[in-house]
């Protein structure tokens, strides 16, 4: 049996790791990914609506909105900035020069005065800690040429040079994401729809201003990957290739060296009411390295998880296995009424509460085992007890039976006529000792038959007794008995015509034994929670020995006045059933010169 709980214990244990194991690699390469990827869109939209707020209420300049992106990064692992509505670095004035355009074959654009923003040409690495650029043309002062188009009415610069001749050289700086748009554009819609559809500039002009930021360091230029999704989201934007919607954010997938990256658009206002756009672009690398070196790790976390399942199973045969062996030896000698060993209990786990639930039962099995012997032997007893009372019965009606018996015989011989109807109603008083004696016994086997239910109610106390009382009146006038009543109005719980019916048979008992010209005493006090009731008669003592027999089936204390009591020998029988179906205290106690009946109910709630 050990082996077996063990073996099975074993496989439960060791399937359900590698279950385990199983479902977390599955789930974590199909599904983790995928769930990072949604998380990750989720926390960048939800930071970008704070962002939004942050950057209306405190982006003024280039200083704090360097700031804000900084904070950006560092709380979410994701670059993010302002573009104005053609795609442009909001706060672009620490990397930016000024030209005043001399000549254009574009008339609209003489003699103005034009700003480009140098982060789409050069890196803020291209220039040494003194400022001086690797481009040496470009300088306050100097001539410079520039080709471009005219979209939505506004240049938009694709390469500069020194001079119109070596804009096609070496020497000349583009617009790298510009020139690539150009090139996929005239492809796609040959030469001569793009002319159409696109103006062409090509202008001369002098540098009037040169800024660029203190130090590498500081600069918002430094992510290359970041500037050229920039500069292709602003290629795209004004070739008319993404399509903006107004207020909708657009999440796009790009690649870059082989990682995988999200870039979110969202179509904001910036504080002055015009278009703008936020720019946030996040890398899905973390992942992908996470989940290959996860992959990798699962051999160490097998191989672990095996050890696990054989300490286990160690586990398994010293705390669990043993245990249940001692249990089935247990249990199987109480199978067979030997309930002397006990069970251990050495653990305080459901092992050990199944220890000693079984030492407990044992227990309980044992003590009814023994109560079942003794309601054997009490069965016994009531067997006796039901002969005695078949034999009390006949006797009591062997009696009345006698008398109506010689009653009969001697009206049947005509003897004594002259007393006929003495005789009647001697039979008839006879006839109504007998059914007075079955209503009691009827009433007493109903109390004791376990099938009868006691309705209870509120009722008052004081005003039953009275009424019992005032009942009584007659037999109290017959015998010149004084009764004294100390009663308090109070509210009791009981059935209120049963509990009348005990008072009834107390006070008859007490008047048939109490001496003429003596007195009775009846009170109900208070006691707590209780009601309590006493019926005090002057007279005799009850001998000690006979005290708990006064509630027998026929029972009298005084033989000698058997038939002068005139009761049944139930009264009291009865009043014990019920005063017990009540579930109240009740006695009888002999007092200084007589003897007290007392119970007690229940106040009501």
């Amino acid at each position: 049996m050990k082996k077996g709980i063990v073996l099975k214990l074993f496989l439960l244990t060791a399937g359900l790791c590698l279950f385990l194991i199983a479902v977390i690699f599955i789930l974590q390469t199909v599904f983790f990914k995928q769930f990072y990827v949604h998380q990750k869109i989720k926390d960048v939209n939800a930071a970008l609506q704070a962002y939004e707020q942050d950057y209306l209420d405190h982006g003024s300049n280039t200083q704090e909105m360097a700031k804000l992106e900084q904070d950006f990064f560092q709380k979410h692992n994701t670059w993010v900035t302002a573009l104005d509505t053609r795609g442009n670095l909001k706060f672009a004035d620490d990397f930016f020069m000024d030209i005043k355009l001399d000549h254009s074959d574009e008339p609209a654009l003489a003699d103005t005065t034009i700003t480009v923003p140098l982060y789409s040409f050069i890196n803020v690495e291209d220039f040494s800690s003194n400022q001086t650029f690797l481009t040496p043309w470009i300088e306050e002062g100097g001539m410079i040429a520039m080709e471009g188009l005219i979209i939505n009415n506004q240049p938009m610069i694709q390469r500069m040079g020194r001079n119109r001749s070596n804009l096609r050289d070496e020497s000349r700086l583009e617009n790298h994401q510009m020139v690539s748009k150009e090139y996929e554009v005239l492809g796609r819609l040959g030469a001569v729809q793009y002319r159409e559809q696109y103006s062409s500039f090509l202008a001369t002009g002098t540098i009037t201003k040169v800024r660029v930021p203190e130090g590498a360091g500081v600069a918002r230029y430094t992510n290359h990957l970041f500037l050229d999704r920039i500069k292709a989201f602003q290629a795209d934007l004004l070739y008319g290739d993404f399509k903006d919607t107004a207020n909708a954010k657009q999440v796009i997938d790009v690649e870059e060296n082989h990682v995988n990256y999200k870039i979110f658009v969202d179509r904001t206002r910036d504080r002055d009411g015009n278009p703008a756009y936020l720019f946030a672009m996040t890398s899905l690398q973390p992942v992908n390295e996470a989940a290959g070196i996860i992959n990798d790790y699962y051999v160490y976390i097998i191989i672990a998880a095996l050890l696990l399942v054989l300490l286990t199973s160690f586990y398994y045969s010293r705390q669990i296995a043993r245990p249940l062996l001692r249990i089935s030896r247990t249990t199987r000698q109480m199978a067979e009424l030997d309930f002397s060993e006990k069970i251990p209990v050495t653990t305080k786990d459901e092992i050990g509460d199944l220890s000693g639930n079984i030492n407990e039962l044992s227990e309980r099995l044992h003590s009814h085992i023994l109560q079942l012997e003794q309601d054997i032997e009490k069965e016994k007893q009531l067997e006796h007890t039901r002969k005695e009372f078949i034999a009390g019965v006949s006797h009591e009606l062997k009696t009345p039976l006698s008398v109506i018996q010689s009653c009969l015989a001697i009206l049947n011989d005509g003897v004594a006529s002259h007393k006929r109807e003495h005789y009647f109603a001697a039979m008839e008083d006879e006839v109504g000792r007998m059914n007075v004696l079955i209503d009691d016994m009827l009433e007493l086997a109903k109390y004791e038959s376990g099938t009868y239910k006691m309705d209870t109610g509120s009722f008052s106390i004081d005003v039953v007794i009275n009424r019992v009382c005032t009942k009584l009146t007659p037999d109290f006038a017959a015998k010149q008995l004084l009764l004294h009543t100390s009663l308090i109005p109070a509210e009791v719980e009981g059935n209120e015509r049963r509990i009348e019916q005990v008072i009834v048979n107390f006070l008859t008992n007490a008047i048939s034994y109490t001496p003429e010209r003596e007195s009775i005493y009846v009170t109900a006090s208070e006691e707590r929670d209780t009601i309590l009731i006493c019926i005090e008669n002057k007279g005799a003592h009850i001998p000690d020995e006979q005290l708990e027999k006064i509630w027998d089936r026929f029972y009298r204390g005084e033989t000698s006045r058997h038939r002068s009591t005139g009761g049944t020998g139930l009264g009291l029988a009865i009043s014990k059933k019920i005063l017990e179906m009540h579930g109240v205290p009740y006695g009888v106690n002999n007092t200084s010169d007589g003897v007290m009946f007392y119970f007690q109910l229940n106040k009501k709630a």
